[in-house]
């Protein structure tokens, strides 16, 4: 069989780079099979065989009679093939030498199909994307076929809702619902007057199982911002499930501790999606973590700041269909904070461990304290950091975390003071675009327009005292000199035109891949991302690579100090010509991975890319 299927990668690397069976190979091994053994099929044997279930399939003719550049025979007489549950039965294959057509698109861009991308994921992910995608809400069956065995068994349900937000009119929301199966019930907490998910709590090298189920009106699918899982665990939008389906989710929590979180990820409604309401946190501990004696309970908080903009009647208002505004990314009037409007957080005379996620769509935010004292950061998106850093303020992008050292031991009782974001330049299309008929006072509040984000007021006397430690975490020098690409790194150019998102003049394919794209291993490459954009297009990216952590190695072209890079980063800011280059480690997990503009109205329009981790048998 390994000759075989050498023999039909071969072939189908012949057929024009953008052509259904290139898709549909890439992924299906039942096709694989068939095809190898030059079987006519239709296409519902197709569409019945592939987890995938790419739109590719539907311009799929396989017919008899055409010329190809290879002839492939087959010395079975027999073949049967068990794929999950469906077989199929080809008998009579004596040497046969049938020909393939195929209906191909009009696109011509250069892109590698990954041939035996499918039996490789099966390798790597198990066959979980199917049992997701075929449960239809039975979770059951696909759980007895896995054998998985999980410390967290957690059911999470994505459905429409309303919440009383304003006096009023209660808002029309989607939300996250989640419950504990097995475990410990307070690893989910639920946030009080919120449209936020809960937050979901886990320990490294737990395993987790969640049960996902998808009750909103359209498709949709999990990805699990910053963790590092398995590509089927990942939340790929080729992935999505529609309404009244499900999928199932399990996996080894494998990262450090620290603020990672979750949203929904549909090529072109991950905007609409989280603006609706649904994303939550995902919180990581460890036993390192748990030996610092960090502020905890309480004095741990939680702070997720978005942007919104409501009509009259308290309902969500937003950007579709309008090109222009996209093209900046959604900009609300109104700071929230947890899903609450003019937010203030009562503190007591002690020290907080604070983390901060930017959950907004696009907006940026340059943190800054209202009384002038500085930003004592401990952790980024990757978790703690080696030491403490002091910073008079910090950009935090959509998609970014950072964790704060506040400590109000010496303030008395009725102090007040405020985080604020103070003013920059967003660039040119960072103006944002009005929406009258709102309720805020901002209508025009434009990307880098300075702003109070949320109070706190000292209401309690306490006598804890906490000591910040200048020791937090081993996180060790950046390795640079041991990337296997050290001489060439990989160069990725950020532009938008023809309202489009492009990286490197390409837009998103479903499972396309460049050959700059593809990365072997077990390998450690440096790639530099260089946001190039001028005149009108400039404007702000914010970088995430979807399953990897990595170092930042330096930046050029900056021109403030605002910017914590220390420590494991998977989001990282440019603004208009700026460049960066990071270290990232591909030692495990092969599979197909995203990488894009966490602006989310960018991402939507087509900044992000997938990259391939090929496995060292292929």
């Amino acid at each position: 069989m390994t000759a075989l299927f050498k023999i039909l990668t071969e072939t189908v690397s012949t057929f024009p780079v953008d052509s259904a069976v290139r898709q549909c190979f890439a992924c299906c091994e039942v096709l694989q099979l068939l095809a190898a053994a030059r079987l006519v099929f239709d296409l519902e044997t197709c569409r019945r065989s592939c987890f995938v279930r790419t739109a590719g399939i539907r311009n799929f003719i396989f017919r008899s009679g055409a010329t190809t550049s290879r002839s492939i025979k087959s010395s079975y007489d027999f073949i049967f093939i068990k794929w999950i549950g469906y077989s199929i039965k080809a008998s009579n294959m004596k040497k046969l030498t049938k020909n393939l057509i195929l209906e191909a698109g009009k696109d011509r861009r250069q892109f590698l199909k990954l041939a035996g991308y499918g039996a490789l994921g099966l390798i790597a992910g198990g066959i979980r994307p199917l049992l997701g995608q075929s449960a239809a809400g039975q979770h059951g069956d696909a759980i007895s076929k896995t054998g998985f065995v999980p410390d967290l068994d957690i059911s999470l349900v994505s459905r429409p809702g309303e919440l009383a937000i304003f006096p009023g009119a209660a808002t029309q929301i989607w939300q996250y619902h989640a419950e504990v199966i097995k475990g410990d019930k307070h690893r989910v907490v639920n946030l009080s007057r919120s449209y936020l998910g809960p937050i979901i709590k886990a320990r490294q090298g737990e395993k987790i199982r969640i049960r996902f189920t998808n009750s909103i009106p359209e498709k949709s699918i999990v990805h699990w911002h910053g963790l590092h899982v398995p590509e089927a665990m990942d939340g790929h939008p080729r992935y999505v499930i529609p309404e009244g389906n499900s999928y199932l989710y399990e996996f080894e929590v494998k990262n450090r501790a620290g603020t990672y979180w979750y949203h929904p990820h549909p090529h072109g409604r991950t905007g609409p999606q989280v603006y609706g309401g649904l994303a939550g946190l995902f919180l990581v501990s460890d036993t390192e973590e748990q030996s610092l004696g960090l502020p905890d309970g309480e004095y741990d908080v939680p702070l997720v700041i978005q942007d919104r903009s409501f009509d009259r009647d308290n309902q969500l208002l937003y950007i579709s269909g309008n090109r222009m505004a996209q093209m900046t990314g959604f900009l609300g009037d109104s700071i929230l904070i947890n899903g609450r409007p003019d937010f203030t957080l009562p503190v007591s005379t002690t020290a907080y461990r604070l983390r901060l996620l930017n959950g907004s769509n696009s907006r940026i935010y340059k943190l800054a304290w209202r009384d002038n004292r500085p930003l004592t950061i401990i952790g980024t998106d990757g978790g703690l950091m080696e030491s403490p850093v002091s910073r008079s303020y910090v950009f935090l992008a959509p998609g970014e975390r950072i964790e704060l050292w506040s400590d109000f031991s010496d303030s008395p009782v009725g102090y007040e003071t405020a985080l604020m974001s103070l003013s920059f330049d967003g660039g040119r299309m960072g103006r944002g675009m009005m929406m009258g008929g709102g309720r805020g006072n901002n209508q025009t509040l434009s990307n880098g327009a300075k702003v109070s984000l949320f109070k706190f007021k000292v209401t309690r006397s306490v006598a804890i005292r906490k000591s910040l430690p200048q020791k937090l975490s081993e996180v060790g020098a950046i390795q640079e000199h041991e990337a296997d690409n050290y001489n060439r790194p990989r160069q990725f150019y950020l532009n938008m035109g023809h309202m489009q998102g492009m990286i490197n003049g390409r837009v998103f394919q479903m499972q396309g891949v460049a050959d700059e794209e593809i990365v072997q291993l077990g390998t450690k490459e440096i790639w530099e991302f260089i946001n190039n954009g001028g005149g009108m297009m400039a404007m702000p990216h914010p970088i995430h690579l979807h399953g990897k952590q990595f170092r930042v190695i330096e930046r050029q072209g900056v021109k403030h100090h605002g910017y914590v890079d220390e420590g494991w980063k998977d989001t990282v800011l440019l603004m208009p010509g700026e460049r960066i280059r990071i270290l990232v480690d591909f030692d495990d997990y092969p599979g197909l991975f995203l990488y894009h503009c966490h602006n989310l109205e960018h991402e939507d329009m087509g900044m992000m890319r997938n990259y391939y981790v090929r496995g060292a048998d292929l």
